[in-house]
């Protein structure tokens, strides 16, 4: 008797992002396959959140370090992010864990699974639903460094916040463009 194999049905997840720290809060919400890989949930991150993929990162999942591994990293203990999948880390919804983008400004965000659910036939994924403010420029300092940016937009009194606001140039921090992020996204194979 020949053996079937049962292929799992593939799963999508709801994330909601948010930038820690970031006041008034920065935050997107997406749906993503729970079989990309931690490498291409990466790059969907930066796509939603707007960063450039110019810098290192991590995600932080049980307390267990995923990424590029690299000996630039020193001690640092990661597993390559390219060999394990959203759902082979995940498989319940509420859960939460950190990606950290440019280990030099410290970008943590909290990625909360609020859904796992069926895809819905005939749509693409992933997908960004929803979001709130515009992404800090990078290399700006971080948060306190993006604080400090704010300020020297609405009112730069001091000669360094004339600087940063000259060089932010037309940044936009309550801008955020769901359908850009989404054309984007659509470049994505699924």
């Amino acid at each position: 008797m020949a053996k079937i194999l049962t292929i799992p049905a593939r799963k999508i997840y709801r994330i909601k992002v948010t930038l820690n720290g970031s006041e008034p809060l920065i935050w997107r919400r997406f749906l993503v396959p729970g079989d990309y890989k931690l490498s291409k949930l990466h790059k969907v991150l930066q796509i939603v959140m707007g960063w450039r993929e110019a810098h290192l990162h991590e995600f932080i999942i049980n307390g267990v370090s995923f990424g590029e591994p690299s000996p630039e990293y020193g001690d640092v203990k990661m597993l390559d992010h390219k060999k394990m999948t959203l759902s082979g880390i995940i498989q319940e919804e509420k859960k939460s864990f950190t990606y950290i983008y440019d280990f030099g400004d410290g970008w943590r965000h909290e990625l909360a699974v609020e859904k796992i659910a069926a895809p819905e036939e005939g749509a693409h994924y992933p997908i960004c639903l929803a979001g709130e403010r515009a992404c800090p420029p990078e290399d700006c300092g971080g948060i306190g460094g993006y604080g400090h940016l704010l300020e020297g937009l609405e009112n730069p009194k001091t000669e360094d916040q004339k600087r940063l606001a000259e060089w932010a140039g037309d940044f936009a921090p309550e801008v955020f463009d769901l359908e850009k992020v989404n054309s984007r996204l659509k470049r994505i194979k699924q």
